[in-house]
């Protein structure tokens, strides 16, 4: 079955791929890996903005975690051409910005691992980083960045 099919399945549809808003690209293709620069919190193509522990509920947390990674998804496929072309989603780096006694973020950037697993199955899990940060651009509350394995390099 093919990624799209299975995104249909799933009721997803990716948004546009955001346009850098600094100096770096969006996806870096060295050999056979695809470098996905940190996207941020877009939910319903707003910024979710916040901290958790603070003004951020950790269901939206998780939702903002999920944006971020609907975000990779689709910077991937402008990249690749195709979602077809992952190989494995090799490993994701979750930051959450975060009070100094908010210690849930390995729940929150579920919102983004479980979303690579629901799209990729076995090839969407991945080694993973989830990390408190006091701040992150645009104060938004979640950024995730990623590593992905690629066929046809």
């Amino acid at each position: 079955m093919s990624i799209e099919t299975r995104l249909e399945e799933l009721g997803i549809t990716l948004p546009q791929a955001a346009a850098p808003v600094a100096s770096y690209v969006p996806v870096v293709i060295h050999g056979d890996l695809a470098f996905v620069s940190g996207q941020v919190s877009l939910v319903d193509g707003e910024l979710l903005k916040g901290r958790l522990g603070e003004d951020v509920s950790l269901e939206d947390g998780i939702k903002a975690a999920r944006g971020c990674g609907l975000m990779i998804l689709a910077q991937l496929k402008a990249a690749l051409g195709s979602l077809d072309r992952v190989e494995r989603i090799v490993k994701l780096g979750g930051f959450v910005n975060s009070t100094p006694d908010f210690t849930d973020q390995p729940e929150v950037v579920n919102g983004a691992s479980d979303l690579m697993l629901d799209v990729f199955g076995d090839a969407g899990k991945h080694a993973r980083a989830a990390v408190g940060v006091p701040s992150l651009p645009r104060g938004v509350a979640v950024e995730v960045d990623a590593v992905v394995a690629i066929k046809g390099a």
